[in-house]
């Protein structure tokens, strides 16, 4: 049986290459390629029986047009949209969606995965609602800070691309066996 509830994943410079991405004049994404690996690691994240949830700051057409075309749509079971929710991260609601869709109760929070390239947004809302946090730090990320600067845009873990994440799922697992 997995310890992990869910893993959540943000889409840009998580899965998305945003430095390739095609807008329409409202900003949403009409296509972007995708960061090396990512499609497969979503995949075998999925064969491994995990759970995954999209949690992202973004259009909803944007993340429609970008994992339908590369079909990763159906590999999802929740997804929390800015858009949708009504706020950015790190506003707890964003995180709360995608747990309330997964119907993972308060107690399980702490088995749960957010990987995400953002220390202020990702990290650090993620953290506030208690989740176990991993930075993405594959690019210098574009502008973003590059190193944590408050105690909670400290990561419990970081990768550089998403297929690290694969490894480092037995690590997780493992950790939280001996938290029970």
């Amino acid at each position: 049986m997995k310890n992990i509830k869910a893993i959540f994943l943000d889409l840009g410079d998580v899965i998305m290459e945003e430095a390739t991405e095609v807008k329409d004049e409202n900003g949403v994404t009409l296509s972007a390629e995708l960061i090396p690996g990512a499609k497969e690691a979503v995949k075998q994240i999925k064969e491994m029986g995990y759970t995954l949830a999209l949690v992202a700051d973004t259009y909803v057409g944007t993340y429609n047009n970008v994992l339908k075309a590369h079909d990763l749509f159906a590999y999802f079971d929740a997804f929390a949209i800015s858009d949708e929710v009504g706020c950015l991260k790190p506003d707890p609601r964003m995180f709360k969606k995608a747990l309330d869709d997964l119907e993972i109760t308060e107690a399980d929070y702490n088995r749960v995965i957010m990987v995400g390239n953002n220390l202020e947004r990702d990290i650090a809302g993620a953290n506030r609602v208690g989740l176990i946090t991993v930075w993405s730090n594959w690019n210098d990320n574009d502008g973003y800070k590059e190193k944590p600067e408050k105690e909670l845009e400290f990561p419990d873990y970081e990768i550089g691309i998403l297929t690290e994440i694969i490894a480092l799922l037995p690590e997780i697992e493992e950790s939280l066996d001996h938290e029970k």
